[in-house]
């Protein structure tokens, strides 16, 4: 008897230590870090940020409008990346835990001023949204509405509602939150279009269904957000209309330039002296290798957009194995400055390598040019906009740590790499191999029609590589300052290297055209002749925002100074790419010369 009931005891003993040690790592595993919850546990919410639903770089902070608001008020520690794309994520009195519902419940009253209704009636009028994280995932809803006259007597002008009630649908899946939507009910409104005081009672519902969406799948949604089928058939049919465009211009330089390249080449065969003398770039090779005038500033601009290059094919990188998706906060603008950073190493071995090939002395100017040509523009550009974006309240703000940051990160980090690089491309100088033996004077550059002229060359050139990615181009300006989601990597990296393609045999073709009047000053020339995309892609730009709906002077100040940029780092990388296709075709032809 006694050995049974000691056999009891510990059965029940067994039972109690692993019903708990079972209720232990399922606690353990139900947390915030994994995503996994069980019923009844809190989910993490915050509120971010407001704004004008027309301006997308114009937001505010959440409770500058005088929503409901917990006292403290706690902000989320937040990731470098995540300060920079403006987000500033806050504590709420939401209370949406996993797998509870709720209906209309009350978040608070408020009673407010004749301030507070002006202040909320300017974001309606502006269609303020709001947005917000829950679990990681983005939503968003309207402040309020506007409606036009009411159609009763005596009654005029537009009438101002702001809403009080806000439900929030939720998919679940097993243990894990897979979607979210907030819903702004028009029907739960108060009127403030009057500057009086008003009493009003915030609530909030949640609904909870189970839905089959995997967790891992989750922010599929939002990828798919903008791309209706309609807009991914027009998204299609531009690119393929692209393409089409591109082969056809590419076949017709190949057709046109490699068969009067033959003929000068045949030319120079047969030894034909009256023949001879119409293959203009032949006379010339005396002085088409010789080193281009301001070295320095050259042999940066090389290093600069060897640079930028490399760092728009990381981003493709990052890109094609997701670690870059939409609203992954911060992500982009955080690997723009950390791989920038690393690469200027790839900028100083560049700018130093290049200049040693042509002297042996004066390396380290090139090297300090690389490193402010473009860093110098933009950390000045930046500035500008934080002190416009400070000035008006704006979250795009950047706060004086992540400034401490970012100033620090170059004396520390980019600097040396940029040295670094200097010196070991200094070390690893070779010659410049010309086929041709440079003379000691220049050769005189006759006198140039003005369609042989730069500025013409640059208008044919960026006006053919620009008319093959206008409408690629629109697509990416309508996900940057827009609410379209761009989700086919793939479509502009082909798009990018199509770019890349025609820009080089564009720069071919003009070289030649240069040579063949006896013009040696070709490698500048290609630099700009490439280059002078970015100058449609700019002017688009403008055309853009005169077309949208943007309209404060913070939006306008950010379009007009991040374009900029931009179109600055594709002037350098098209320049950089330009130049070293003409020079493969310079020195391929004059070899052949000598050889032959």
């Amino acid at each position: 008897m006694i050995i049974i009931m000691s056999k009891t005891s510990e059965i029940i003993v067994l039972t109690v230590v692993l019903s708990a040690l079972s209720f232990i790592v399922h606690s353990a595993t139900a947390n915030p870090n994994n995503h996994r919850y069980n019923v009844g546990d809190p989910v993490p919410f915050f509120v971010n940020k407001v704004g004008p639903l027309n301006n997308p770089s114009e937001t505010y902070y959440y409770y500058d409008l005088p929503f409901c608001r917990p006292d403290p008020l706690v902000l989320k520690k937040e990731s470098f990346g995540e300060v920079l794309n403006g987000d500033r994520l806050t504590n709420a009195l939401y209370e949406l835990k996993f797998r509870v519902d709720k209906t209309r419940e009350t978040l608070c009253q408020k009673k407010f001023k004749v301030a507070d209704v002006a202040k909320f009636r300017g974001a309606v009028a502006d269609d303020f949204y709001f947005q917000m994280y829950y679990d990681d995932l983005p939503l968003w809803g309207f402040v309020g509405k506007v409606e036009q006259e009411s159609g009763i007597l005596g009654e005029k002008g537009p009438k101002y509602y702001l809403f009080k009630h806000v439900q929030f649908d939720v998919l679940y899946n097993g243990d894990q939150v897979i979607e979210v939507r907030a819903f702004s009910d028009p029907n739960h409104v108060v009127d403030i279009t009057e500057d009086v005081e008003v009493d009003v009672t915030f609530t909030y519902s949640v609904i909870w269904n189970e839905g089959s969406t995997k967790f891992k799948d989750r922010m599929g949604k939002y990828s798919r957000a903008s791309l209706v089928p309609i807009r991914r058939q027009i998204h299609w049919f531009s690119f393929i209309n692209s393409v089409v465009i591109i082969v056809l211009l590419m076949g017709l330089l190949t057709l046109l330039f490699m068969r009067r390249l033959k003929n000068d080449m045949r030319k120079c065969a047969d030894g034909d002296e009256e023949e001879d003398k119409e293959v203009g770039w032949k006379y010339i090779h005396g002085d088409v290798f010789r080193p281009p005038p301001n070295l320095s500033l050259f042999c940066a601009f090389m290093g600069t957009g060897t640079q930028l290059l490399t760092l728009v094919f990381i981003l493709f990188g990052l890109a094609f194995l997701g670690i870059l998706y939409p609203y992954n906060r911060g992500a982009l603008l955080a690997s723009l400055v950390w791989i920038y950073t690393i690469t200027s190493v790839i900028a100083g071995y560049t700018a130093s390598s290049f200049h040693n090939q042509f002297a042996e002395n004066g390396w380290e100017w090139s090297v300090r040019l690389a490193g402010f040509l473009y860093l110098g523009p933009l950390l000045v550009t930046v500035l500008i906009l934080n002190i416009v974006a400070t000035g008006l309240g704006a979250t795009a703000a950047l706060p004086f740590g992540t400034i401490t940051v970012i100033l620090l990160v170059c004396p520390c980090v980019g600097i040396p790499l940029l040295a670094f690089g200097g010196v070991f491309g200094y070390r690893l100088r070779s010659e410049f191999e010309a086929p041709c033996a440079t003379k000691r004077y220049p050769r005189e550059i006759p006198p140039l029609a003005w369609y042989r002229k730069t500025p013409c060359q640059m208008f044919i050139a960026g006006l053919l590589s620009f008319s093959a990615i206008v409408l690629e181009l629109h697509h990416l300006y309508a996900s940057m300052w827009g609410y379209k989601i761009c989700t086919l990597p793939g479509i502009l990296f082909i798009t990018f290297v199509i770019l890349v393609i025609l820009t080089a045999m564009i720069s071919v073709g003009l070289t030649y055209i240069q040579l063949s009047v006896e013009d040696h000053a070709w490698w500048w020339r290609s630099v700009l002749c490439g280059g002078s995309t970015a100058i449609f892609m700019f002017g688009y730009c403008i055309y853009f925002y005169a077309r949208s709906n943007m309209n404060s002077f913070i939006q306008l100040s950010f379009f007009i100074g991040y374009n900029a940029c931009m179109c600055y780092a594709f002037f350098l990388i098209l320049g950089t790419i330009s130049f070293h296709a003409s020079l493969m075709f310079v020195r391929h032809i004059y070899h052949a010369v000598k050889s032959e």
